[in-house]
């Protein structure tokens, strides 16, 4: 007895190409995810180094100024008006100077420049003696990676002595 040879179709049925569009459109969508995460993270990163270039600008400027200059609230105010340098960054966070005597503080002068541009004096300090002084630069800043509070600073002493 012959058996005769059955026709066998193959093809696909309709879960099969769900299942397949489910996969795929789970690997593209991971696949989106993971550049947003990285493309956050370069944000992130350029916001760390525009904070530490402000702070070592700002710093740069006060090393650099008479230190007559440097212990007269007006004269860091005029200073403070504008941002520590040109970068978009610079501008849109928030710079806290702290000057006070050293090595012995004697009340603390600190001033704030807003993201607007606005110099505030929050506190004056009864001496900054005439020797040497403590100045404190922080930036601050909310993060693109989590919408944090986050602040770059650096300190200086400073001494009054002459420039050669």
């Amino acid at each position: 007895m012959k058996l005769s040879p059955k026709d066998h179709t193959s093809g696909t049925t309709l879960v099969e190409v769900l299942v397949a569009t489910l996969l795929l459109a789970s690997f593209f969508a991971s696949l989106f995810e993971a550049n947003a995460v990285c493309l956050r993270l370069i944000a992130a990163s350029k916001q760390s180094v525009g904070a530490i270039e402000a702070v070592q600008a700002r710093a740069e400027v006060f090393r650099n100024l008479a230190f007559s200059d440097l212990t007269t609230t007006s004269s860091v105010q005029t200073l403070l008006a504008t941002a520590a340098n040109t970068s978009d960054f610079a501008k849109s966070a928030t710079e806290v100077v702290k000057i006070s005597a050293y090595p012995t503080a004697n009340g603390v002068t600190q001033m704030t420049r807003a993201t607007n541009g606005t110099v505030s004096l929050d506190s004056t300090a009864t001496s900054l003696g005439s020797t040497l002084v403590k100045v404190d630069i922080s930036q601050s800043w909310t993060g693109v990676l989590g919408g944090r509070q986050r602040t770059e600073q650096t300190s200086l002493i400073i001494s009054n002595g002459t420039k050669k």
